[in-house]
């Protein structure tokens, strides 16, 4: 089994809760919205890292990150991006089997032409009523399913 750890949305703000959510993950995919290099720094103690840069992601530190990233894990093609309205092509006539994005703070799965789409919601500052929550992407004897994690924050 493979456990890809997704995050995004953390805005400068690496709550515990996430790292312990994230343990065990074979490598993680942050979508963007990091907020500065420290969150990515504590995210590699855990595991290799694949991120691409937010619109919050501003400065020297953010200057390298690609806007979107293609990671392949296990044969699977998944397509990284911050905001899924700036995704402009056929995910499935590329050939991707999952898309993970962030942006919108909205906890999501869903499978639209064999397409697993995943956006974790927002590991960082609470916004309104929405939750606090990481996501997964596991690979087990050949078949990708996403899961969603709420974390358990006071605030």
């Amino acid at each position: 089994m493979r456990n890809i750890g997704v995050i995004s949305d953390t805005h400068g703000l690496m709550r515990p809760e996430a790292i312990a959510a994230l343990a065990g993950s074979d490598v993680i995919l942050h979508a963007g919205d990091i907020g500065r290099i420290e969150v990515l720094l504590a995210l590699r103690q855990i595991a290799p890292v694949v991120a691409v840069r937010g619109n919050v992601d501003k400065g020297v530190w953010a200057a390298s990150l690609p806007e979107r990233e293609v990671v392949r894990v296990d044969g699977r093609r998944i397509c990284l991006l911050h905001d899924l309205k700036e995704l402009n092509l056929n995910p499935a006539t590329a050939g991707f089997d999952a898309v993970v994005s962030g942006h919108s703070h909205q906890p999501k799965i869903r499978i639209d032409e064999k397409v697993l789409y995943l956006n974790p919601g927002s590991a960082g500052p609470r916004r309104f009523k929405l939750p606090v929550s990481i996501g997964r992407l596991l690979l087990t004897d050949g078949e990708l399913r996403g899961e969603l994690v709420e974390l358990d924050v006071q605030r």
